[in-house]
């Protein structure tokens, strides 16, 4: 929790364009798993459509995504991340990443490594007793949105 308020408050003080929490995280989603829609979001993230619909509203707003028809003929729009969205989004995980580089300058590889796979492990615990998957690329496996990892692994590739 110290973590996460320490790079909530230094985007606030320092990037006025730093992205909120919410638009963050919806956009890292359709970054991942490409245009969604507000029903996939919600159900995504366990939250109420309506909620959803008013943090996408947001992002519509600000020009960081669009409405598309969905790519697999569906019925339901879907939204896409516009170039701005991509590097704004970009932008902030640069950051992010800059603000944890700081945090553990003074770390051994070892404790860094030591750091990630622990935090792997704890991400895909959580996933597990939720029921909800983070679609990533898995080093042995096809890119997929439906695919969940059973159990978590032994090595696994860095988190963003």
């Amino acid at each position: 929790m110290l973590l996460s308020r320490h790079q909530v408050l230094g985007r606030r003080e320092r990037d006025p364009e730093r992205l909120e929490r919410s638009a963050y995280l919806l956009l890292s989603r359709i970054d991942t798993q490409g245009p969604m829609s507000i029903g996939q979001l919600a159900e995504a993230f366990g939250l109420d459509t309506s909620t959803v619909n008013r943090q996408t509203a947001a992002l519509l707003r600000c020009g960081l995504a669009e409405r598309v028809a969905d790519p697999d003929g569906g019925m339901a729009r879907k939204l896409r991340i516009t170039t701005e969205g991509g590097r704004r989004l970009t932008a902030d995980r640069e950051a992010n990443r800059s603000c944890l580089a700081r945090v553990i300058a003074d770390w051994s590889p070892e404790e860094v490594q030591e750091l990630e796979d622990v935090l792997v492990r704890l991400n895909r615990s959580a996933e597990a007793l939720e029921g909800r998957y983070w679609p990533r690329v898995e080093e042995d496996a096809p890119r997929t949105a439906d695919h969940h990892p059973a159990a978590p692994r032994e090595s696994a590739p860095r988190a963003t």
